[in-house]
């Protein structure tokens, strides 16, 4: 059989696939079209498939013009200042080192400045220069956490722009407000057009526009919709009544209760039992008391419990789960959803009269203390309720690291949220004082930035503490990164003590006092860096 075909006259329209078609199988299995079989073909065929690209290209029909976008809005903010702009691009064109180990070296990582600079320059209400918004938008993009501060920077030109490119499509949902082409809440005809024939993303935004401005129009446009809804879209727009949730929701929300979605259910019942006043919480209120009394028998008050031994169907409702997870008593399961749903209000009057630290502090029987703490504890974060809140949290010095309530420090951190930014930054450099600062780095990252003087002082007394005691600074690299953006840059002067290499005791790691002062070095940089960020934006 001969190994090379004949040429064949194709038409037009084949020629490119007959040129493909013998590219992949050879020059010697297959002749290109019009040419000889030989040494040749491979000459030829490139030289065909040339021509036929320039006829392909040439041969195009010109589309129609697409039609010009309108104007991007106007931004009426003041411009930044010249030297704020070009800190701003220096922030932006930075990227992650990829080099590996743990030494960073003493050069201060800018794209974690990023949110302080978004910070401060949206208190000032400065306009974003408009050629940074691409950059600024794919930082957004790639950064969930620096989305609502980006947006806001951005402002109305983030919205439009994302209307031209895919890749910003989050921002029709996340820019606040909303997005600024949205209708008024009263003009009542766009409004209802938008929720019945935009975009999902559209919708999400028009519902939560609404909801800042006019709560209880947001939940009656979402009750128009509701029962056509896909499960998934429900969630979504259910989460949005967070929003100044208040007891005018509590109608629609029992309504919810009876969702197809089990998720959708559940966080119906989330959202209620945040509501104390509301018939839910009474219920579960009754349901949490029949379970917990106060034995006065023993010669110290003590509480009992028996938990319940079904889950019916009246319970599922209000949004208790039926499943326990793996590794969990059913029993327990069901008692701590009936607790963290239930008001704490109520167990004042069902302990006697008790203040929060009195009944925290009751001994309880069967070992049912961490169930019956742990409860309280997620009851007092959904309630934002201070006073149980501190004494779950017990002193920040306890024995204990763990506290009276808390099962883990993520819990105790949660705790801390309910409290005000100063009492907050007080009890953990109580904590760091008694505790160090292996275990604080989750309480930390609870505290409003810049630090307050006695939270810096204990960091970096801690810090201090523990370059003397010879280690790797490599353990303290998350507390020294968020030192880095949180301590106040008025410390930096204070650090400059801890420049130097120490001498290094016979118990000391080799090289550590080396790395420590490299890592002291970049903490001191770093905190002049952004108190240079700080006078260049105006801000005191």
């Amino acid at each position: 059989m001969n190994s090379t075909s004949t040429p064949v006259d194709s038409p037009a329209q084949d020629v490119w696939e007959e040129l493909v078609t013998t590219a992949l199988l050879g020059t010697d299995r297959r002749t290109p079209p019009g040419a000889a079989p030989g040494k040749a073909a491979p000459v030829a065929l490139l030289d065909a498939a040339a021509t036929q690209t320039v006829r392909r290209r040439a041969g195009l029909r010109p589309a129609p013009a697409a039609a010009r976008p309108e104007p991007a809005p106007d931004d009426a903010r003041p411009a930044l200042p010249a030297a704020a702009a070009r800190r701003l691009s220096m922030l932006l064109a930075d990227r992650p080192g990829t080099g590996g180990g743990g030494r960073r070296g003493t050069a201060p990582d800018l794209m974690e400045l990023l949110p302080q600079w978004l910070a401060t320059a949206n208190a000032r209400g400065f306009a974003a220069p408009p050629e940074v918004l691409p950059a600024l938008l794919d930082a957004a993009r790639g950064r969930t956490d620096l989305r609502p501060a980006a947006l806001a920077f951005a402002g109305p030109r983030a919205v439009w722009l994302a209307r031209l490119n895919p890749d910003w499509r989050f921002a029709l949902r996340a820019a606040p407000g909303g997005d600024p082409a949205l209708p008024h809440p009263r003009d009542t005809d766009q409004v209802r057009q938008l929720w019945q024939e935009g975009l999902f993303a559209e919708r999400v935004a028009l519902l939560a526009a609404i909801r800042a401005r006019e709560p209880a129009a947001a939940r009656e446009l979402l009750a128009t919709t509701w029962a056509t809804e896909r499960a998934e879209d429900r969630l979504m727009f259910l989460d949005s009544l967070r929003t100044g949730l208040g007891a005018d929701d509590e109608p629609f929300l029992e309504q919810a209760l009876a969702d197809r979605s089990r998720n959708v259910r559940a966080t119906a019942a989330e959202l209620l039992s945040a509501l104390p006043g509301s018939a839910l919480a009474a219920r579960m209120a009754v349901r949490a008391t029949a379970c917990v009394a106060l034995d006065r028998t023993q010669e110290r008050p003590t509480i009992t419990v028996e938990a319940p031994f079904e889950c019916d169907a009246s319970m599922e409702r209000d949004g208790v789960v039926l499943k326990a997870p793996a590794g969990r008593g059913e029993r327990s399961w069901w008692f701590g959803q009936l607790v963290e749903a239930a008001p704490l209000g109520t167990w004042a009057a069902r302990l006697g009269g008790r203040s929060p630290q009195e009944i925290v502090a009751l001994p309880v029987t069967d070992d049912w203390r961490s169930e019956l703490h742990a409860a309280w504890c997620r009851a007092a974060v959904r309630q934002r309720d201070a006073a149980w809140a501190r004494a779950l949290l017990g002193a920040p010095g306890a024995p204990e690291a763990g506290g009276p309530g808390a099962v883990s420090l993520a819990e105790r951190a949660k705790l801390l949220g309910t409290l005000g930014s100063a009492e907050r930054a007080d009890w953990v450099a109580g904590f760091i004082a008694a505790h160090g600062l292996s275990e604080a780095f989750q309480l930390l990252g609870g505290c409003a930035v810049p630090w307050a003087e006695p939270l810096g002082r204990a960091v970096v007394d801690a810090l201090n503490i523990a370059r003397d005691a010879g280690s790797y600074p490599w353990s303290f690299s998350g507390v020294m990164g968020l030192a880095e953006r949180c301590l106040d840059p008025s410390e930096a002067g204070r650090l400059d003590g801890l420049l130097a290499v120490p001498d290094e005791s016979e118990d000391a790691s080799p090289g550590a006092g080396g790395y420590w002062a490299e890592a002291f070095q970049r903490l001191v940089t770093t905190l002049r860096l952004r108190a240079a960020m700080a006078r260049e934006l105006g801000a005191a």
